[in-house]
């Protein structure tokens, strides 16, 4: 990749980008009210779970086809992919939290890109023709940027990965050595994942974990809750 396409990857990556993700836990909250997930090795379980079972067979199956479709300016096969992602998440929660943070990261390319797809983009999930789901908005990011899909779905995993490992240290007693240590055993997980995704097409986004599913539900009914999900 180019350096302006490696510093930008670098950008979407870093933790200080915009778009609100501190505030979601993706059901980690639940796994950790409800006993499930209570130390360091119990995390790396249900994250190595996430990886495998719902971010690289949906999410990262709509960033491939959204980086595809930028790279040949289709908006029509953008919005075919955002509408399957929603489709097939079916946790009201994690669609909610990635379309508020798609619809913050597309403002915010906006803001700093002048490129007719974006606000095209735009339009279509103003109009109600797409969700706006996050990892679209990253597939559309990562391709008109120039960078390279398989380092976009890599850089899609590791924050996710560390935006969760985030949370869990405000949830559980994780100090920042079990946190990079989780982090670096995950790295062949998220490559797999990210392998994985590559052979399929938007009709094969076949996310399954029904544990998380059922407690993202009960989550969305707690009395209290640290995070949006």
């Amino acid at each position: 990749m180019s350096d302006d396409a490696t510093l930008e990857a670098f950008r979407l990556a870093d933790s200080f980008l915009p778009v609100g993700t501190y505030t979601v836990s993706y059901g980690l909250e639940q796994f950790v009210a409800d006993d499930r997930v209570t130390d360091a090795d119990d995390l790396e379980a249900l994250l190595e779970t996430y990886l495998r079972r719902q971010v690289g067979p949906a999410e990262l199956v709509a960033l491939r086809a959204a980086h595809a479709a930028a790279s040949e300016d289709d908006i029509d096969a953008i919005c075919a992919a955002d509408r399957r992602l929603a489709a097939v998440t079916l946790a009201a929660e994690f669609r909610e939290s990635a379309q508020q943070s798609g619809d913050r990261l597309l403002s915010l390319q906006r803001e700093l890109r002048d490129d007719d797809l974006l606000e095209r983009y735009a339009e279509s999930v103003a109009a109600d023709d797409a969700p706006g789901n996050y990892a679209v908005v990253l597939g559309v990011a990562t391709g008109l940027a120039g960078i390279d899909v398989r380092q976009a779905c890599l850089l899609c995993c590791h924050g996710f990965v560390t935006g969760l490992l985030g949370a869990a240290q405000r949830l559980l007693s994780l100090g920042h050595t079990d946190a990079q240590r989780i982090l670096d055993d995950l790295r062949p997980v998220m490559a797999e994942a990210a392998d994985d995704s590559a052979g399929r097409s938007i009709d094969d986004m076949t996310p399954f974990a029904p544990l998380v599913d059922v407690l993202a539900a009960d989550h969305e009914r707690a009395e209290r809750r640290l995070f949006a999900s």
